[in-house]
């Protein structure tokens, strides 16, 4: 309709963002969205082709889009992770990965009807999951620490291997055909080893320079960025496809050197990311053929997905974990989420063209395969990963913790008395500095921006069932907010109350409800705790009641939350009332003089009359 090329870019960048945008706020897979987004526009209404518009680009676009997003989710693969539950990790992405190969590609030729040659080639290839459709699965489902590991693991890991044991089956053909010679079929796994030296060896030269000030600041992200589409091109110069296992090695090297710089690194490599993803999937479902949507539905091609999601998937991940401590239901769950990606779409259409240039006619199935094995597990597993999650009792959503957004000394006295209950709490803040006070309480903290995607990688939020931000920019807050209600959902999401008033900041975002009875700002609450005031709970009981206790309160004390008697926390909002029973308890900011009045009162009950003077109490509570 539009023979432009940058109409076709300037569409594919939209409609790419757009779609993320829809998924985040409908809670739907984003690969989903994106992948039907690009076959409107593609193949169903014929608005744009962007393979045919970019001509020769086409190809090298989506393959440096490719090593840039696996060298980002490899950058997140620190080994400190997965530390006692190593075993069943190395299992799945080794022998796991050898068995789906194996009956991979004997499902490919006895149920899709390819040639053994065509089938080990596609077996191999469709052993990957990728970071790309995984990671947001996982972020959806909540799922409990280790298999959401496992699965993320194998994810990142098993990308670049079997793009390479496509190429590998690939000249194992043509060595037993006689095309090449035993030498050169060495030659293989000789740049495969070089690949992974590379690789490492470019992170160890680089974060070296990086921790001694050899780069500035500025030019960390583009220099990394340079280097890794350097190294990417060097090593697939030498053999097709190692390139994606030398950028693999040399963002595990670097995320395993643990560098100061890593996470401005990682934020940078994130935004670069979120593109790339986004505009990849609509560029190559715009650029299907129509034809290969009607050969979808060839009665062979649906056997053989329904093969591989029944029968392959699970058998690889049962055989492969015997003798590890995963549990029947983790194995399950592990057996069924396998989400084929960008790698699997992108390097089918590399073997198409060279396999039907080879002289094998039944490769021009594998576009129609390919698609039609990657859209239906990323519906299928993308819409059943949390039901069954649940079913399992594999995920973390009714636990009562706690994460805390802003730093503030509040925040961490906060924090305290919520962990001081049994319940867990993490507090994140943007910078080292503001985390001080809670260092100084030996709180569980994080450095870093948690609107960054890249808390995927780097923070397990499952444990957490509420949000609060309580950093000193009001309008920060209310975007945290924003942002993690299809996470957390609108009931779990609280912030404390504006500073100003922002009259116009309800009609462009919703935020969380607003903290504390009466609501009051985090400057005000600083203060307070800061000239003494101090959390202090109240046991209601059948002899002291909630009324009595509202009754003889101090009027400048704020209430926080009422611990119920079964553990678990609600809220005090200006919008809801709530009432607390006999065995709750009330947790508020209390003046120094309260409370040192109830103390004097305490006494004075249990030991007659006390012999403290109330200046030495006060002197207590005043240092």
């Amino acid at each position: 309709m539009f023979d432009s090329l940058l109409f076709d870019l300037m569409l594919v960048v939209l409609i790419g963002i757009l779609s993320q945008w829809v998924a985040w706020r409908f809670r739907m897979p984003a690969i989903v969205v994106m992948s039907v987004a690009g076959l409107l526009v593609g193949p169903i209404f014929g608005l744009i082709n962007p393979q045919e518009s970019m001509g020769d680009l086409f190809g090298p676009i989506i393959t440096f889009a490719v090593a840039l997003i696996l060298f980002e989710g490899s950058l997140n693969l620190d080994f400190k992770e997965i530390r006692g539950f190593n075993k069943p990790v190395l299992r799945i992405i080794t022998i796991g990965a050898f068995i789906a190969w194996i009956a991979g590609s004997l499902a490919a030729h006895y149920v899709a009807g390819l040639s053994l040659s065509v089938s080990f080639i596609i077996g191999g290839l469709f052993i990957v999951t990728g970071p790309t459709v995984i990671l947001p699965l996982l972020r959806q489902a909540k799922l409990k620490p280790r298999p959401a590991a496992i699965l993320k693991w194998e994810g990142i890991v098993v990308d670049p291997f079997g793009a390479l044991l496509a190429v590998f089956a690939f000249e194992f053909i043509r060595f037993v055909d006689g095309e090449v010679t035993f030498n050169s079929f060495l030659l293989f796994f000789a740049a495969s080893i070089f690949a992974v030296i590379l690789g490492w060896g470019v992170a160890q030269i680089l974060g070296i320079a990086f921790e001694h000030g050899r780069v500035p600041e500025f030019l960390k992200s583009p220099v990394l960025f340079a280097v890794v589409i350097f190294t990417f091109v060097f090593s697939d110069e030498i053999m097709p496809q190692t390139g994606l296992l030398a950028v693999t090695a040399m963002g595990m090297t670097m995320a395993n050197m643990h560098l100061t710089s890593i996470r401005e690194i990682r934020h940078f490599k994130e935004n670069i990311s979120v593109l790339l993803i986004s505009g990849i999937f609509v560029m190559l479902t715009a650029s299907l053929n129509p034809t290969v949507l009607i050969e979808i539905f060839n009665s062979n091609i649906i056997l053989y997905v329904l093969a591989m999601l029944f029968i392959v998937r699970p058998l690889s991940i049962w055989i492969s974990t015997i003798g590890t401590d995963l549990t029947a239901r983790e194995k399950l769950l592990v057996g069924w989420i396998a989400p084929r990606g960008i790698v699997a779409l992108t390097v089918s259409g590399y073997f198409a063209t060279i396999l039907l240039e080879q002289g094998y006619p039944d490769a021009e199935l594998l576009t129609a395969l390919t698609f039609a094995l990657v859209f239906s597990t990323v519906v299928l597993h993308g819409f059943t990963i949390g039901p069954l999650a649940k079913k399992l009792n594999l995920t973390t959503t009714e636990e009562s913790g706690i994460l805390i957004v802003g730093g503030s000394r509040f925040a961490a006295e906060f924090a305290k008395s919520v962990i001081e209950t049994g319940n867990e709490v993490i507090i994140i803040d943007r910078t080292w500095a503001g985390l001080t006070h809670a260092r100084k309480l030996g709180l569980n903290s994080f450095v870093g921006d948690i609107l960054s995607r890249k808390l995927d990688y780097e923070l397990d939020l499952t444990p957490y069932r509420f949000m609060l931000a309580m950093s000193k920019i009001d309008t920060y807050n209310a975007h945290v907010c924003e942002d993690f209600e299809p996470d957390f959902g609108r009931d779990h999401l609280y912030q404390t109350a504006f500073h100003f008033n922002h009259e116009n900041m309800s009609s462009t975002v919703s935020g969380g409800a607003t903290l504390f009875t009466p609501a009051i700002s985090i400057y005000d609450l600083e203060d307070r705790i800061n000239t003494g005031h101090v959390i202090r709970k109240t046991l209601i009981t059948k002899q002291y009641s909630y009324t009595q206790y509202l009754r003889e309160r101090d009027d400048k004390s704020i209430l926080l939350y009422i611990l119920r008697a079964d553990n678990s926390i609600e809220f005090f909002t200006p919008d809801v009332e709530l009432s607390a029973q006999a065995g709750d308890t009330i947790m508020s900011l209390t003046s120094p003089a309260k409370t040192i009045e109830k103390v004097k009162e305490r006494l004075d009950v249990e030991n007659g009359e006390s012999q403290i003077p109330i200046e030495k109490i006060e002197e207590l509570f005043t240092k």
